[in-house]
């Protein structure tokens, strides 16, 4: 296994719409997708696009707002209040594969796969196993996919 392409950068926050309102008014941030709600997962999320090199797409931030204190991202903005930065996310071709390799490094993979905001398969590992860094595993969208 090798290090695939930075996906996104997830990012908790207090307040969506005023994250939001930030990336658009102070970043000047235009691709900016609609918030959606993950209910498995207790979040609303919306992925706001940077750009990339010769017209290609960018890495983008995920916005996390929990749907309520008791849940991972909330609890994560008990300790956090302000937000900030909760993952980085790595593509992979195959995500089998990549939880193999992890486990065979006895790295702590968090769960089995499952699906994720953008459509496909994720998993997270243990941040004590990656340099202090909550890191998430994603098999690299499909052709027509939502990056």
């Amino acid at each position: 296994m090798r290090l695939g392409r930075l996906n996104h950068i997830g990012v908790a926050t207090p307040d969506l719409e005023k994250s939001i309102a930030f990336y658009r008014d102070v970043m000047g941030a235009t691709g900016i997708s609609a918030p959606v709600v993950l209910e498995d997962q207790q979040l609303r999320v919306c992925f706001i696009d940077t750009p990339g090199e010769h017209g290609s797409a960018g890495t983008q931030i995920e916005l996390l707002a929990p749907l309520g204190e008791d849940t991972v991202v909330g609890r994560w903005l008990k300790a956090n209040p302000l937000g900030g930065q909760h993952h980085v996310c790595y593509e992979v071709p195959d995500i089998h594969a990549a939880k193999a390799w992890f486990e065979h490094l006895g790295k702590r993979v968090l769960g089995e796969p499952r699906i994720g905001a953008h459509g496909t398969p994720i998993f997270f590992v243990h941040p004590k196993d990656m340099g202090g860094l909550l890191t998430e595993i994603m098999e690299s969208p499909g052709q027509g996919a939502h990056r």
